[in-house]
């Protein structure tokens, strides 16, 4: 009995994935499956289900352009509502069939004589495929650093992207461990309920106002009536966003001008000079990420709230010990602490040609041409893959351009089945040293610790261009980028 191949197998059923499958179906390919580890699809807005969890990127642009968010209800959507977009797109695109839940992939082999992926899950299946597409998105891996005793304390602790709601904060001594994107969206919520709350600040952050407009019954009708009304205003924050990249290049006037817009918001929601120094940031503009927030600063004014910004020393049974000897008592600790941004693959086992593992070609050091494809392991094609994150405008809109050069590429492997598609070496070093020449340009290399370096210092997260730029380069496959095709026949 033969064994079904499938011209594409993706992973993952966040933004990207979802996505994925829905140009599949756009474009005619209809031989493919989508595995999804989890009980539902919503990739990070499934996980993150914090009080106040939001998105920082306007929602006209937080969206895909064959289907338009046109009853997002603010400005800055809530998870909720995000959530709820990605199972639209399930439901539109009638991808309900096509996905398998519950489906974690834990290996993935390129089979070199058959010229196929074979890809195994954690439930025992196996599923054949001619193309592999992972999107496994950069933020997916909960982090909690190593503190010493974290292991005695005796209260209940979880991270922010994993939230406990079986946990009641109410009249609870609290601790946020971290202040950043995470945490400057549930610790506004969290001081409204806890009897005391303590923000463990490791560095400041620059904010900016973010000017939430929540759009009235009469503008949502008029976007769903006139979408032309939805994509001018779409088209403007785009080019707004864009033209917010020189923001992030070392010393011009447009970083420079966007330190006065964080330091003008600080100064007019905290009166307290002390407190004020204490969240002025000490390294270049755009170096970590820049968030967006009105009620943070006032939250760290409440009467129940301190900002502490010594470290910690360690943990014990009850309290949480400052580098500056001050003790704390806590009955929950909250780890607003981030992602392992950079393990892309996480614990999945991928192995290309000659058995290279994919762990072993990257090191700590990831790296694909356009973000997508690795020299070693053909017809693999990453969405939001090594150098494609953004700090200036929607990630959405990489991930759509990703996209349509994979259906590219699958479509160009269903005409030519006794061909493969492995991007050449030089093409790929030739890029990457590109890649990295143009980030030196910018703040995401300058001298501070962030999750866009690796730990030799090396942006291996971020994109180091406009999203015109990278739509540009992606807007065609190039055959000649990839090596030549060794027939199937003479493999063997």
């Amino acid at each position: 009995m033969s064994e079904h191949v499938y011209d594409a197998v993706i992973l993952g059923a966040g933004y990207g994935g979802i996505g994925a499958a829905a140009q599949f179906v756009r474009n005619d390919i209809d031989n493919f499956v989508l595995l999804e580890k989890a009980g539902r699809v919503g990739g990070v807005w499934r996980d993150n289900s914090y009080p106040g969890a939001a998105c920082d990127t306007q929602s006209h642009i937080y969206c895909y352009s064959f289907h338009l968010n046109l009853r997002a209800s603010a400005l800055f959507a809530g998870r909720d509502e995000l959530l709820g977009y990605i199972e639209s797109i399930v439901d539109k695109f009638q991808l309900a069939d096509r996905i398998r839940l519950n489906s974690e992939i834990i290996r993935a082999v390129w089979q070199e004589v058959r010229g196929i992926w074979r890809i195994e899950t954690a439930g025992g299946e196996t599923y054949l495929a001619r193309a592999f597409v992972p999107s496994w998105g950069q933020l997916s891996t909960p982090s909690i650093p190593d503190f010493e005793g974290l292991e005695r304390f005796s209260g209940e602790w979880f991270h922010s992207a994993k939230w406990r709601h079986d946990v009641d904060l109410r009249g609870k001594r609290v601790a946020s461990i971290g202040a950043a994107a995470s945490a400057v969206q549930y610790i506004p919520e969290v001081a409204k309920v806890a009897d005391e709350l303590v923000v463990f600040q490791r560095s400041a952050n620059y904010i900016l106002p973010r000017d939430q407009v929540v759009f009235t019954q009469e503008r949502l009708d008029e976007f769903s009536a006139n979408p032309a009304v939805f994509l001018e205003s779409r088209i403007g924050i785009h080019n707004m966003r864009e033209a917010g990249f020189a923001r992030m290049k070392h010393d011009s006037s447009d970083q420079a001008q966007a330190v006065l817009d964080a330091r003008a918001h600080l100064e007019a929601q905290v009166p307290d000079p002390v407190l004020r120094k204490k969240l002025t940031p000490d390294y270049e503009y755009g170096c970590k990420r820049v968030l967006r927030s009105d009620d943070y600063y006032p939250a760290l004014m409440r009467p129940n709230v301190m900002l502490e910004t010594s470290g910690i020393r360690e943990i014990t049974e009850h309290e949480i010990i400052a580098r500056d000897g001050r003790e704390y008592e806590f009955d929950v600790i909250i780890f607003g602490t981030g992602f392992k941004s950079q393990a892309f693959q996480g614990q999945l086992e991928v192995v290309g040609r000659h058995g290279m593992q994919l762990a072993e070609r990257w090191g700590n050091t990831p790296e694909a041409y356009l973000g997508m494809t690795v020299d070693g392991f053909p017809n693999m094609f990453m969405i939001y893959g090594p150098n494609t994150n953004l700090n200036h405008n929607s990630i959405v809109t990489m991930m759509e351009a990703q996209q349509e050069y994979i259906v590219e590429a699958v479509n160009y492997l269903k005409s030519n089945p006794g061909d493969v598609l492995e991007v050449d070496e030089m093409v790929l070093r030739e890029y990457n040293d590109m890649v990295q020449r143009e980030l030196e340009m910018s703040s995401f290399s300058s001298d501070c610790s962030s999750w866009y370096k690796n730990d030799e210092g090396k942006v291996i997260n971020n994109w180091c261009g406009t999203v015109e730029e990278y739509r540009a380069l992606t807007a065609e496959m190039n055959r000649g980028d990839y090596r030549s095709a060794v027939p199937a026949a003479e493999m063997r």
